[in-house]
């Protein structure tokens, strides 16, 4: 069995804009996995030269979700931070030897800001620097083609943008879906708007489709630069999860299936007529909703808090498929991974896997409620691996998870026609400057990772136990 060399675990002493320690240890993790190992340390080091050859084209994607927390104005540990993407770049351009293209996009959630976010991430700096001082200019592209307006937890408009300027295209996995094995029992499934039927046009009778930006695809290697974060409807949120951001519309994915795991759904986490009557009334809110009506806007802003009162906040109660038992999202994601690494942009599939790197941000990470209202996690870590199933292993358990207990990560490895790694895995070997973690993956000793609390949902459930 082959094995998969993930590194590298490195305290950043501080978190410095660009070129300090942060940089550093981007730079000690290479050098930690070997590459370009004969000049390390030297002027003419090249460590990214195996991945990537001038004149090719990079695509970069951070974690762009939001340009804030959820209750708060803070940000660190909700985005990846500039210095990890600055990084990644000034790497990306000693490969690329001036010739190229490198571009940083991503579809951030629909409500967010994308011009406060690429200016908090410092984004619009690092353009900036390689247009002044290298002639070269590095391409920001929102692959969002709309805006949502949200007020009081309800969309009342939407705004169409520009998007992915290649467009998008569509791919039908069908039989290849990781939804494959549920067609037939009935289910109906939420997207990320009120449009329902639109959700299940697109996930039903055997189709399994998803609208994929086509930049992301096009680009000759791909480099995923997440956050290290909980999440509230998968466990945890790192390369495989955040490839929900290069979609080019978001209502064509799953999010839940109506309902409790008694009649098929996963929803809520049990049946229950409180569940039963809220259905009923949020159904038909958001049939409501859709047709734009002012009043009725209006009215749902209104009788949404109410409505909390009644049924119980979501921080508080089990709902929107935000538990361990969702067996919706993960599927979702592992489709968009298989589409990255085999699809191409005119929609046809590809015999190899796409030229791809992780280099995940833990350096301020989150826990608790993720992805966008959890609470900072100062982690000081960085970690850098060429398989997205790989990373996120160690991601888990470093984060004091079992991966087994997350199917995102454990479903994974499953046998297919397009494997985002060899089933199984073969041994994960973590390369390290700290020597507890300098060995295989296996060996790892609880003693010596962190302890993430997961979001409420999913506590007792996913917790690494010896």
């Amino acid at each position: 069995m082959n094995s998969h060399n993930v590194s590298a675990v490195k305290t950043a002493a501080q978190y410095a804009p660009s070129g300090g320690s942060v940089a550093a240890d981007v730079a000690e993790a290479f050098r930690l996995l070997g590459y370009d190992r004969a000049r390390a340390g030297q002027p003419d080091w090249n460590p990214l030269g195996w991945l990537i050859k001038p004149g090719e084209t990079v695509f970069i994607k951070p974690n762009m979700i939001a340009h804030k927390h959820q209750r708060d104005d803070s940000w660190e540990h909700v985005i990846t931070h500039g210095s990890v993407i600055r990084a990644v770049v000034d790497f990306v351009f000693i490969a690329l030897e001036g010739k190229g293209r490198i571009i940083i996009g991503d579809a951030p959630q629909t409500d967010s800001k994308w011009d406060l976010i690429v200016e908090r991430m410092g984004v619009n700096a690092i353009r900036d620097f390689y247009r002044q001082e290298k002639r070269f200019d590095i391409e920001r592209v929102e692959l969002r083609d709309e805006f949502w307006l949200e007020k009081d937890g309800v969309y009342v408009e939407k705004r169409k943008l520009a998007g992915d300027p290649l467009g998008g295209v569509a791919f039908d996995l069908a039989a290849r879906s990781a939804f494959a094995e549920l067609d037939g029992q009935g289910r109906k499934y939420y997207g990320a708007f009120y449009d329902v039927e639109e959700t299940n046009r697109h996930h039903s009778a055997g189709k399994h489709e998803y609208r994929i930006s086509k930049t992301p695809l096009a680009a000759d290697v791909f480099i995923s630069v997440p956050k290290l974060k909980t999440h509230k409807k998968c466990g945890i949120t790192v390369n495989l999860k955040g490839l929900v951001g290069i979609n080019a519309d978001k209502n064509w994915l799953p999010h839940y299936a109506f309902g409790s795991p008694e009649t098929g759904g996963d929803q809520f986490d049990r049946a229950s007529a409180r569940g039963r009557i809220e259905n009923t009334l949020v159904v038909k809110v958001k049939e409501l909703l859709l047709t734009n009506n002012r009043l009725v806007q209006a009215l749902a802003r209104w009788g949404k808090q109410w409505a909390y009162r009644l049924f119980g906040r979501t921080d508080d109660v089990v709902r929107s498929g935000n538990w361990h038992g969702n067996e919706t999202v993960w599927r979702m994601c592992i489709d968009l991974n298989r589409i990255l690494m085999y699809g191409n942009p005119d929609g046809t599939w590809r015999v190899s896997p796409k030229k791809y790197l992780s280099v995940v941000d833990g350096v301020v990470a989150m826990e608790g409620d993720g992805p966008v209202a959890g609470s900072p996690k100062a982690a000081g870590v960085i970690l850098v691996g060429d398989n997205p199933v790989a990373v996120d292993a160690v991601c888990a358990k470093l984060m004091g998870f079992d991966a087994r207990k997350i199917p995102l990560i454990g479903r994974s490895f499953d046998r297919h026609d397009y494997p985002l790694i060899e089933e199984g895995g073969g041994t994960i070997h973590v390369a390290s400057n700290h020597a507890a973690w300098n060995k295989p993956l296996n060996e790892f000793q609880i003693d010596d990772v962190f302890h993430f609390k997961p979001h409420f949902g999913w506590t007792k459930h996913i917790e690494w136990t010896p």
